[in-house]
């Protein structure tokens, strides 16, 4: 296995899910569809929905603020913020700055990520990255999503799948050897950006009675090209980056996915021919949050003792772009 002296290491994490649960049944009411529909071609019961005054910023906070305290430091070490949405506040300012004036967090490099549902774990790589620079010391990365806000509710496929909340971790470098980050993997193909997008409200349609009309602003998804992609990008991105860093699949003591459809994860632990008990999962609690689902999941995780010194955790997301990204982790 290869050998490194310093790498980023996560200090603390926290999670918020919005206290509006919204069950199938739930949804059965205001679209046509039925619990078993969406739980037999998703895995998925529940999902939570921020209220119409909880913008992403503000379960960004929440999230960070358990983050902070699960790290044990002070506010103002924190000297790098980024947050990955594709479900931003408005178009700019970035919600990190937002997230940033809310914590009252000092002058320092904030930005967002947005490559959709991995952003999340692409927002870690550049963390390590900057961290191991030297010029930073301690990261907040954050992802956080309102996808209500985008879901179109006349469209039983697609609006059934996500959720809102907000994930976030504390890094620090640290140069204990062969711990933290210990490499990490991102790709994309935009070849194909009708497969999963939102077409308007952009340079390329700018928001007009027409597109309004047309629904254009909502979140378009071909949900089978997807899931044929999403197994075979996820695969190919565990194992990169297994092999990257000089492990194998049994090695692997937790595989915290993306969560988006539990056939994929599945999928996924037959391919790399580990059993699903060596992955956390709670897509049938919350849904598919996009770039919040892989840090819920961590801090969920962590927080039931699932993590423990030692352990060697996969990190592996797919989204829109497509985007994939995989990041290998030993637990400090």
């Amino acid at each position: 296995m290869s050998s490194q002296s310093q790498s980023a290491i996560i200090l603390g994490t926290g999670s918020y899910a919005p206290e509006n649960v919204v069950t199938n049944d739930d949804l059965a009411k205001i679209v046509d569809t039925s619990d078993e529909w969406i739980r037999t071609r998703s895995g998925i019961g529940q999902r939570h929905f921020a209220a119409k005054d909880e913008a992403t910023s503000d379960m960004a906070c929440i999230a960070a603020q358990r983050a902070i305290e699960a790290a044990g430091i002070e506010r103002n070490e924190i000297d790098l913020i980024i947050v990955a949405t594709m479900t931003p506040d408005m178009p700019f300012p970035s919600t990190a700055c937002l997230v940033q004036s809310k914590l009252e967090l000092p002058n320092v490099t904030t930005f967002d990520m947005q490559a959709a549902c991995s952003g999340f774990v692409y927002a870690l790589s550049v963390a390590n990255s900057m961290l191991l620079s030297g010029n930073f010391s301690k990261a907040l990365v954050i992802g956080a999503e309102k996808m209500s806000g985008i879901l179109d509710f006349e469209d039983r496929t697609t609006c059934v799948l996500f959720g809102d909340g907000a994930g976030a971790a504390i890094l620090a470098r640290d140069t204990t050897a062969n711990v933290g980050i210990l490499g990490a993997i991102g790709g994309a193909d935009g070849s194909s950006p009708s497969l999963l997008q939102q077409p308007g409200g952009g340079s390329a349609m700018p928001a007009s009675e027409a597109s309004i009309a047309a629904r254009q602003h909502f979140l378009k998804m071909n949900g089978k090209e997807i899931f044929k992609s999403a197994v075979r990008v996820m695969g190919q991105a565990s194992s990169d980056i297994l092999e990257q860093v000089g492990y194998t699949a049994e090695d692997l003591d937790l595989v915290i996915p993306h969560q988006a459809n539990m056939r994929i994860i599945e999928s996924l632990a037959k391919r790399l021919k580990i059993p699903m008990e060596k992955f956390h999962n709670n897509l049938d609690r919350f849904g598919n949050t996009s770039a919040a689902s892989v840090p819920i999941a961590l801090d969920e995780a962590f927080r039931a003792g699932r993590i423990k010194s030692g352990d060697l955790i996969l990190l592996v997301a797919f989204g829109a772009g497509l985007t994939w990204a995989s990041t290998l982790i030993k637990w400090q």
